[in-house]
């Protein structure tokens, strides 16, 4: 009950700055039930004008009925107010979430999306914000009139007889310990069941977008076993919080039901007796069956709520996540020189697993770096903590002669070009993917930057040309050509420093040439760190660094680690051997 309270206040925080309309709805909302509740009265009256054959008040009977047109009017106007003003509310609150949510998502911390699936939160940020929405809209448009109903019938059914109402109020308590015992349990449930949605959303994610994989690897039934084994899990916890929350109704409107009985008998005594007109009678049994109304209305609600709540609480979880904070003294200056000094850094992902201590290295301006190695020996943690997508456990990075940690990581990170293996394109023109780090460029630089990367030729063959959209799983262009958009994106930003992460890996030979002469145009006067498996790619390297868990075992030229006939010369004999200068 604690968490569902915070949640609620949280969610109050998005409410507030459109309180006046809530207000407003709550004004409607009384109007609404004033006008529903005045009518049993109204019917009751009409039926004492009744008083005998041949004794019928007809002119009383005909300004009642038209006071009833009246209200069922009013009734009708202030409810479809009330919708289009809680619409307008759910969706603003929601918007606003997930406006949110997405801003803190540009913010966190790699090490937090490393750890969560983009399925999982993805979900988080749609899914769940939708089920929110459902259950908000819910509140607001049955919770008001419920609660106000039920508040305005006991208060006209005292006014027509106490004991009656005595005994309606008397079974009470029990209506709402049922649901407040039966919501308890269910909140947990409903927890749970975003959960598991969560999980399933990523599997589908990760399955549809390697779906081309698994099939070459023959793993269809493998993967069906897995989503099988998630779906049927989401069954089960789904069953079991319907089951538990559809419990509330049906108990409730068991003792509603004995409610009205108890009601009628004792009514029916009191019309005897002469304690009571058959009109208010009437009137008495309506509004013992509007009183139970709104108590399973409200009872349906608060199920719905506890998966509001929970599916908030999911939410909130992401927006309570914290962030990658800079100082407020941070410097604001792009790089100028480029010089990157590594003190004695320390690193690992896991406290109890150390992958990077004491690693030291002087890089000058201009330097071309090379860094080799076997998979997992900390290449890419190197270029992570370059770039601060993580923080350095121990020691320091200075760029320019500043601890990078004292640097806005906007800046830093404007500052230095990074091509990665994995390219990526968004949907959008060519000309808008080149220009991604540099909105502003002229159609001109485009273009140079696209004939410097090699590739404006097959371009300008596309059927738009620069205006052709792709998508961000085109199928239009081969990897080797993405590959080359996003150098051409580089170019075009002019960077500091330089982090080439397996660049060319998926280019052909003779492009690669191509694309290496273009680096060295690039690369004079920058910084250059170049992350390679293909060793010819970097024999012209100022220096190349031989990594093996998380430390340089050997460093130098091309021929000075070839001379020294260790770990590097296995290397590159393995890549070319029978050529070995």
């Amino acid at each position: 009950m604690r968490e569902q309270r915070l949640t609620l206040k949280k969610v109050w925080q998005y409410i507030r700055p459109h309180r006046g309309l809530l207000y407003l709805s709550l004004l409607l909302a009384l109007v609404s039930v004033f006008a529903t509740l005045s009518v049993p009265i109204l019917v009751g009256r009409a039926i004492d004008c009744m008083i005998g054959v041949g004794r019928v008040d007809f002119d009383g009977i005909a300004r009642i009925v038209l006071q009833i047109l009246v209200l069922i009017a009013a009734a009708a106007l202030s409810q479809w107010l009330m919708q289009v003003i809680h619409n307008r509310i759910t969706y603003h609150v929601v918007q606003d979430m997930r406006n949110a949510a997405f801003e803190r998502l540009q913010h966190l911390p790699l090490k937090y999306l490393d750890a969560h699936p983009a399925g999982e939160i993805v979900s988080r940020i749609i899914t769940d914000a939708e089920q929110f929405a459902d259950g908000l809209l819910m509140g607001f448009s049955q919770l008001f009139t419920g609660v106000m109903t039920i508040l305005g019938t006991i208060g006209l059914m005292v006014s027509l007889h106490p004991l009656i109402t005595l005994v309606v109020i008397l079974v009470t308590p029990l209506s709402l310990f049922l649901s407040k015992y039966i919501s308890g349990k269910t909140f947990h449930m409903f927890r749970e069941q975003s959960a598991v949605r969560g999980d399933q959303t990523a599997l589908i994610e990760e399955r549809v977008g390697n779906l081309k994989l698994l099939q070459a690897m023959g793993q269809e039934e493998k993967s069906q076993k897995q989503f099988d084994v998630l779906n049927e899990k989401l069954r089960a916890c789904s069953l079991k919080a319907i089951f538990f929350s559809s419990l509330t109704n049906p108990s409730t409107r068991f003792i509603n039901a004995l409610s009205y009985a108890a009601v009628g008998l004792i009514g029916a005594f009191a019309v005897i007796d002469g304690g009571l007109t058959v009109g208010a009678f009437s009137s008495l049994l309506s509004y013992a069956n509007q009183y139970a109304k709104p108590f399973n209305e409200v009872t349906g609600v608060i199920t719905e709520l506890q998966n509001a709540i929970a599916c908030a609480a999911r939410v909130f979880e992401l927006l309570e996540q914290e962030i990658e904070k800079t100082p407020a003294d941070a410097r604001d200056a792009l790089l100028q020189s480029g010089a990157v000094s590594i003190e004695d850094v320390q690193f690992s992902y896991t406290p109890e697993r150390p992958l990077i201590e004491h690693f030291s290295l002087e890089v000058q301006t201009g330097q071309r770096i090379a860094i080799v190695g076997p998979t997992g020996c900390g290449k890419t943690t190197l270029i992570n903590l370059l770039m601060r997508f993580y923080d350095v456990g121990g020691g320091a990075i200075r760029m320019d002669g500043t601890d990078i940690r004292e640097m806005q990581r906007t800046v830093l990170r404007r500052s230095i070009g990074m091509v990665l293996q994995d390219t990526w394109l968004m949907t959008g023109t060519v000309r808008e993917n080149i220009a991604l780090g540099r909105p502003d460029a002229t159609m001109e630089q485009v273009t140079a930057a696209a004939k410097a990367a090699f590739a404006d030729g097959f371009i300008r063959q596309l059927p738009q040309g620069y205006d052709t959209v792709l998508q961000s799983d085109n199928e239009m262009l081969s990897q080797g050509q993405k590959q080359l958009l996003s150098i051409a994106r580089i170019m075009l930003c002019e960077p500091t420093v330089l982090i080439l992460d397996e660049a060319t890996s998926s280019i052909d030979t003779r492009t690669e040439a191509k694309i290496q002469e273009a680096f060295e145009k690039l690369m004079v006067g920058k910084t250059s760190f170049v992350v390679a498996h293909r060793l010819s790619t970097i024999v012209s390297a100022d220096k190349i660094l031989v990594m093996k868990d998380g430390n340089i075992i050997e460093s130098g030229t091309h021929r000075e680690l070839l001379a020294q006939n260790g770990f590097y010369t296995n290397l590159y004999q393995s890549q070319f051997a029978g050529h070995v200068s």
